[in-house]
């Protein structure tokens, strides 16, 4: 029988551990690629044979950083790019990089020029058009690109064979952590939010097949137990990042559990599957981003959509409400907060927004709002 808690352990170590991770494939002579931020093609690199390594910045110093960025920027790109300069990424082969963002646009041009020399850049301008035909072609034709640029810098092959084969291995993934999300909210005593948090996390750091056999692993398990009475409020998360351990601590601390959650590094790379039916494997990576909505990053004509599909996860889940991550200065997310806001208002579900940045060790105003947030949903409860 399978000990849920040491195996929750061990997606702890690794989801903690992305150096020692890099380490070991490296000692086991495997090739490594950095994959920043956002919606980087990882299949592609799976289909050289190599292992895809997810940076999102995480907790640590800014310095050298600071010689290419402005003091106040997004501490995303600030700290991605530190990663690179201060040895965390020593070892890679080659980095992928996109520009979906305006505020990681200059991430890669800095990129370029300093950690660039060392672990090269493997560089995707997708489409903001993706849904037409002729959007669908480009990205095809962008993604085929990365892979030839891959295939110059590492040494390997990649074959539509073997992308096709890695498609699978994805899209197995993407199942997998979709029926973890929505099993969490019935054994919240068990999965804490740092436990999910980590199951999640540990797939950055490791092939996805291996993190798919974990996760399967843990699924059967908690399918065994009985379901469990959720003692604290059932929220949604929103933002860019939430794996900040002193943030975990306290949702921890007021028993909050995450029944669902619109977070980058999340789910929203999980919501699509490739549609393995598309001969052209790079065109069925492109169709699989065509279908990608409802995020702030991406262009969307019907841009209405996506504040009501944030409501419909907590009315769907049966959310007591909403805890919204705004990283500072990240433009993209703080303009789309009015039109989040008010549809929460209109949906008289509460909707928490508090300050998030990737260098913030104390949360004592997000234990004042979840405090207040907690006793009110207990006397809602009543």
């Amino acid at each position: 029988m399978t000990d849920i808690q040491n195996l929750l352990k061990e997606f702890k170590n690794i989801a903690d551990n992305q150096r020692g991770q890099i380490d070991k494939y490296l000692a086991e002579g495997k090739k490594l690629a950095g994959v920043y931020p956002y919606y980087a093609p990882q299949e592609i690199i799976h289909a050289a044979g190599m292992i895809p390594i997810e940076i999102w910045g995480g907790q640590g110093p800014i310095d050298k950083a600071k010689e290419y960025f402005p003091t106040f920027y997004y501490s995303l790109a600030l700290r991605c790019l530190e990663m690179g300069l201060d040895g965390s990424l020593d070892g890679l082969s080659a980095c992928m990089l996109t520009t979906l963002d305006d505020t990681l646009r200059p991430l890669s041009q800095n990129y370029k020029v300093s950690v660039g020399r060392e672990i090269p850049m493997v560089f995707l301008n997708h489409a903001q058009h993706r849904k037409e035909d002729f959007g669908k072609t480009y990205n095809a034709k962008i993604f085929k690109q990365a892979a030839e640029r891959l295939e110059e810098v590492c040494d390997v092959k990649i074959t539509d064979e073997a992308l096709k084969e890695a498609i699978e291995v994805y899209n197995e993934n993407r199942a997998l952590k979709r029926e973890f999300i929505k099993m969490v909210g019935d054994y919240s005593k068990t999965i804490k939010a740092s436990d999910r948090s980590n199951v999640l996390k540990a797939s950055w750091n490791m092939p996805k097949d291996e993190h798919s056999k974990m996760l399967k692993e843990l699924i059967e398990a908690l399918k065994a137990m009985p379901k469990e009475e959720c003692d604290g409020p059932r929220v949604v998360t929103s933002g860019v990042i939430t794996d900040n351990p002193a943030l975990l601590e306290v949702l921890d601390n007021f028993n909050i559990c995450v029944v669902a959650d619109d977070v980058a590094a999340e789910s929203r790379g999980l919501k699509v599957d490739v549609d393995t039916s598309i001969e052209d494997p790079y065109l069925a990576l492109a169709d699989q981003f065509a279908r990608m909505d409802e995020d702030p990053l991406l262009y969307d004509p019907e841009i209405w959509k996506r504040p009501q599909y944030v409501v419909d996860l907590a009315v769907d889940n049966d959310a007591d409400g909403c805890l919204l991550f705004m990283m500072t200065f990240n433009d993209t997310e703080e303009m789309e907060y009015p039109s989040l806001k008010q549809a929460y208002e209109k949906a008289g579900i509460p909707l928490i927004k508090m300050g998030y940045d990737q260098q913030m060790t104390d949360f004592g105003q997000a234990k004042t709002q979840l405090e207040t947030f907690a006793e009110m949903v207990q006397l809602n409860r009543m």
